[in-house]
């Protein structure tokens, strides 16, 4: 972001509500600039939209923004897809400016719709997006007042820096799926960068984005969560993560999701999370992740998932890690390559098994091919590595991988939001 042209200093005495960091955000105008927001603690009733050229900022762990107890509605019938209302039983507590999800038992993922109240009248809710599915009597559709805290929707240049985000999970009876939110999420967005954030128990995942590029994470601890720690997803293409926790969360630490592309890992550590480590699925290419440490986790440290071609994952590479104790609730090794994974490269890593448990270090399924492995530390672990030699070759597949090797076309597949002149 280059030069601010306005920064709002909020005191303590000016922020009585998520509305009023909203209304100094909008009031930066399309030129953007920067909110500082005080030390202080402060309930959200909604969640905080950022605009382009726009930078929140707090005072580290002084600034705790938690989210406010979530409330359920059940819609009173059916209502249909693309419509920018909803009817529900009852609208009791609901205002507009509140950001809320509509979801049945049924549709997930972008079925599910994240929007804005724009009006509240006679049991029925105005929506800013309208419904992106149709949702039926019998599958229990139902309006939550769940949201990410902080988020984006096709906006560039925006910075989160200096934040402590409480999801209050205990108060959540139900949370926003991965697609549509997470406690910092961003959508269709370029140019993004978090510096600075803790979060921590929050009802979905830590921080997700969705068909983003350019994005820059980086001293972020995300933890508590009852999803994924990190997940970039959707063709998201050009990014860095460097110094950042994920621990205990409810899935895995860090989820590639499709296409994520062009992604560089760097010294960041994921621990103690319920699923696994680090987990690389459908068309993930072109990836790094370098001197990471990976240990506690419930599935295997490192785990390329199963995924066939057309769409499986390929040229990454993964050096310099340090890949511990994991696959403790089970799991083929601390390292496990699915599926029809090819052109992949593992170097200079320690992998250490789980004392006096058998278990691979390096689990390579029959299907894999074009693997290179070396200079790998193996210990503890029996057997050390179980891979055919028609999945392994002598010299290193991938040239080039990770944000240092993006070019332009790799954007071909995006929608991407990119202001004149840049």
């Amino acid at each position: 972001m280059v030069g601010i042209k306005t920064e709002i200093q909020l005191s303590r005495a000016q922020v009585t509500c998520a509305a009023d960091i909203q209304q100094a955000i909008d009031a930066l105008g399309p030129d953007g600039g920067r909110v500082m927001l005080p030390a202080f603690e402060l309930e959200l009733d909604r969640g905080i939209e950022l605009r382009s050229n726009v930078i929140l900022q707090g005072q580290g762990r002084d600034t705790v923004l938690r989210k406010a107890p979530g409330q359920v509605y059940p819609l009173s019938g059916y209502h249909n897809y693309g419509m920018l209302d909803v009817p529900l039983m009852f609208t009791d507590g609901l205002m507009p400016g509140m950001t809320v999800a509509v979801r049945d038992d049924l549709h997930g993922g972008f079925y599910e719709t994240f929007a804005r109240i724009t009006w509240v009248e006679d049991g029925w809710v105005g929506l800013d997006q309208g419904l992106h599915s149709d949702y039926h009597a019998e599958v229990n559709p139902v309006l939550l007042t769940a949201f990410p805290l902080i988020y984006a929707h096709r906006s560039q240049n925006v910075r989160v820096q200096g934040l402590t985000l409480d999801g209050n999970l205990d108060a959540q009876p139900a949370g926003i799926g991965a697609c549509r939110g997470a406690a910092v999420y961003f959508l269709h967005s370029h140019r993004v960068t978090v510096a600075d954030v803790v979060e921590r128990d929050f009802a979905g995942e830590g921080l997700g984005f969705q068909m983003c590029s350019e994005v820059y994470i980086r001293d972020c601890h995300f933890t508590h969560n009852t999803g994924n720690g990190y997940h970039p997803g959707a063709g998201s293409t050009a990014v860095s993560f460097e110094n950042c926790i994920a621990e205990m969360n409810g899935a895995a630490g860090f989820f590639f999701c499709v296409r994520a592309n062009h992604i560089s890992v760097r010294n960041c550590t994921f621990a103690d999370n319920a699923g696994p480590g680090i987990s690389v699925g459908t068309r993930d290419s072109d990836n790094l992740i370098e001197g990471c440490h990976i240990h506690g986790n419930g599935g295997a440290g490192l785990l390329f998932r199963e995924t066939r071609r057309p769409v499986e994952m390929s040229h990454c590479r993964v050096r310099g890690c340090r890949i511990q104790d994991n696959a403790r609730a089970g799991g083929m090794g601390q390292v496990a390559i699915l599926g029809d994974a090819h052109d992949l490269a593992l170097e200079a890593n320690a992998i250490v098994g789980i004392p006096g448990e058998t278990g691979a270090g390096i689990y390579v399924a029959p299907s894999v091919t074009r693997l290179w492995l070396d200079g790998n530390n193996i210990e503890a672990c029996f057997p050390e590595i179980v891979a055919g030699s028609a999945s392994l070759v002598p010299s290193d597949p991938v040239i080039a991988c990770g944000i240092d090797a993006v070019e332009e076309f790799h954007y071909r597949h995006l929608d991407r939001v990119v202001q004149s002149g840049e």
